[in-house]
């Protein structure tokens, strides 16, 4: 039987099985950090375990004949994905905040909210690596702190980056499907409501810890005051050259890069000019300012080796999905917001939100329903949004997250166990406000 998917191609109708590399995968980086931790902590097993699993796809697909769709999964999709990330990891790790000032409720709160901010435009990694240690140290004085890491992920690491394609890796992928830079705007109501309802409710909530700290504490607080200093702010112009590269290369503005015949150069000119601009930010910035960031490739390079698994072993998942999409009874927007939410919570966001969206495009709409990247434009806000907000549900839901709790952790701060998190932040705080979200948004 021929279907015509997504890309107006005829691909045969493949069954379920295929996907099961992908599940195994999303299995791995789930529990690989709970079972096997020292073993899953080196990028040569992530990259192992990646090879292993995309072997039996890519001969299945090459058995198929649909290399075309492994073609596109990798330099249409990882190609780019992994570039910027690259781009905004190097930039960003080039610009070190440093100073202690005092840890009052209204300081903590100008942090996370300056985070959130900077979130959409730096990426939800390179804002919580930028901010994380600064807010550690300038609360180091004080007995509870953990909460302020809890509500930083959430905001900073996670629903912070909403408003463009640089925020998170699952808009990312979208804005490659066709939804163009500036719409993503349109998400700034669900932004600006999830974000007030956080900073507010970590406002009220450090406000009671603090009146809880020690006396010593508070005037230790006091003592140990450096004034706030930015180093290596050339990369700010980096960074503004990421955004307008994003922004404005792109099949919209220059049309010939969509062209069958264009050449290899013209296709990748974003990636390339990402590449120039990652190349220049890393040897324009002292090794100093570096170190004091501890940067190091380690992670960056663990998300690359995973997910190239990721994209390859999806590939059949996201044709069975196309071809049976009719099938799954998902209509609504609200059903795609929770089914793309809670998956993201517990495999990852990216590939979710891809996923999701090839669901949606294979669904006829009818001439009066406005479509964006092929989707209805109320069903890709959903997915758009819940893949953002609903990757801070648990501490594999998005890449920032376990970096952050280990940072944490490193500066001698007692978090919460996986379960932890969930009982006593999460699904008490976050959830509630995603549902309210929906009620009102959806």
């Amino acid at each position: 039987m021929l279907l015509i998917n997504n890309s107006h191609e005829l691909t045969q109708q493949i069954p379920l099985w295929p996907s099961i590399p992908f599940f195994l995968i999303l299995l791995a980086i789930a529990i690989g950090p709970l079972i096997a931790e020292e073993w899953w902590e080196n990028n040569r097993n992530k990259l192992l375990v990646s090879i292993v699993l995309s072997v039996p796809t890519i001969g299945y697909l090459v058995y198929m004949d649909l290399t075309e769709h492994l073609k596109h999964q990798v330099l249409g999709d990882y190609l780019p994905f992994i570039v910027l990330l690259t781009s905004l990891f190097v930039i960003t790790g080039g610009i070190h905040l440093s100073g202690d000032i005092k840890a009052k409720p209204k300081i903590n709160t100008l942090f996370l909210g300056i985070g959130f901010l900077l979130a959409s435009f730096m990426g939800t990694t390179g804002a919580a690596m930028l901010l994380i240690r600064p807010v550690i140290s300038i609360n180091k004085q004080r007995q509870f702190s953990v909460h302020t890491i809890l509500f930083f992920i959430a905001a900073v690491a996670n629903c912070g980056g909403l408003l463009t394609p640089l925020g998170d890796p699952p808009l990312l992928m979208l804005y490659l499907r066709g939804a163009s830079f500036t719409w993503f705007f349109n998400l700034l109501p669900e932004w600006a409501f999830v974000g007030t309802l956080l900073l507010t409710a970590y406002y009220f909530l450090d406000s009671y810890y603090y009146k809880k700290e020690p006396k010593v504490n508070l005037l230790a607080d006091e003592r140990q005051i450096k004034p706030i200093r930015i180093t290596g702010a050339i990369n700010f112009i980096f960074l503004l050259g990421v955004v307008f590269s994003v922004a404005l290369i792109n099949h919209d503005v220059i049309p010939a890069m969509a062209e069958e015949d264009a050449s290899y150069f013209l296709k990748h000119l974003r990636e390339i000019v990402l590449i120039v601009l990652t190349v220049m930010a890393y040897f324009t910035t002292s090794q100093k300012i570096r170190e004091s960031n501890k940067f190091s490739w380690g992670p960056i390079a663990e998300v690359a080796v995973v997910f190239i698994g990721i994209f390859i072993t999806m590939t059949p998942t996201l044709i069975y999905l196309s071809q049976h999409a009719p099938d799954l009874g998902l209509t609504d927007p609200w059903q795609y917001y929770y089914a793309t939410g809670f998956l993201s919570a517990f495999l990852d966001n990216t590939p979710t939100a891809v996923a999701f969206h090839s669901v949606a495009s294979s669904i006829p709409y009818a001439d009066s329903i406005p479509l964006v990247a092929n989707v209805a434009e109320n069903i890709l806000k959903a997915i758009a949004t819940s893949a953002v907000f609903f990757g801070a549900l648990t501490y594999i839901g998005n890449g920032p997250n376990f970096m952050v709790k280990s940072i944490a952790e490193d500066h001698g701060i007692n978090m919460p166990s996986f379960f932890g998190y969930m009982f006593k932040f999460s699904l008490i705080i976050l959830l509630p406000i995603y549902i309210l979200t929906q009620l009102i948004f959806m």
